[in-house]
């Protein structure tokens, strides 16, 4: 199984009030294809940093990000942008829709970003929805849908330009039991179906379980749980 994306000696430290405050401490891990990684750790530990620095997001104080054999900081804004449209995807939490367009529109959005045709985007994203079983809210925007069905459209929209791995900051945080038991079965299906790695962020040990492997985040170090 080759690995998809490979951190080595990760830091982050940020200036605080005069004082250095090191959130990430020597962080090596990588992810393999279609591999399922949980984190996990107490609010503040420095796991959405984590997740940020894995995607490109905020630059690490030293260390290394390879994304797809390639060089996540050790390149240009401009090359930097497309590796994180084409290899990563990204699901939040709160879901980050854009309200004045519909789901197709929002799920097309990378395509567009990346110079595809308005029909190939388009046709790529119905695909897409009809997988996260949105067929009947196609033409729906946000506010007309319901919280489970906002994060179906969230991520198809991460699915959307076939990367190698998602990164997901609490996907099931703002999903109620039932809705959350829906999201980690579609997790499964599409991980099974397209091969794609996921990086799950979560406080939600039901998911966790059913990831491949679990990290643990504390004290600004990673450990991985037995």
């Amino acid at each position: 199984m080759s690995d998809v994306l490979v951190c080595q000696n990760i830091c982050r430290t940020f200036n605080e009030a005069g004082s250095q405050l090191q959130v990430l401490k020597d962080i090596s891990f990588n992810i393999g294809q279609g591999e399922r990684v949980a984190i996990m750790g107490a609010s503040g530990s420095g796991k959405t940093t984590l997740l940020n620095t894995i995607g490109g997001l905020e630059s690490p104080t030293s260390g290394t990000v390879h994304v797809g054999g390639e060089s996540l900081y050790e390149t240009s804004e401009r090359k930097r942008t497309r590796l994180r449209n084409q290899q990563l995807g990204f699901v939040y939490q709160f879901h980050h829709l854009l309200p004045e367009f519909n789901a197709i529109e929002n799920v097309a959005m990378p395509l567009l970003l990346a110079g595809k045709s308005r029909n190939i985007a388009t046709q790529q994203s119905i695909t897409l929805l009809k997988a996260v079983g949105l067929e009947h809210r196609l033409s729906h925007k946000p506010a007309k849908l319901s919280g489970g069905e906002r994060q179906r459209v969230a991520i198809a929209r991460a699915l959307v330009t076939t990367p190698a791995c998602v990164l997901m900051d609490e996907p099931t945080g703002n999903l109620d039991s039932h809705t959350a038991l829906d999201i980690q079965a579609l997790m499964d299906e599409l991980n099974q179906q397209y091969g794609i790695s996921f990086i799950v962020v979560t406080h939600d040990e039901k998911l966790a379980q059913r990831m491949d492997r679990t990290l643990l985040l504390d004290d600004g170090q990673l450990t991985q749980r037995v």
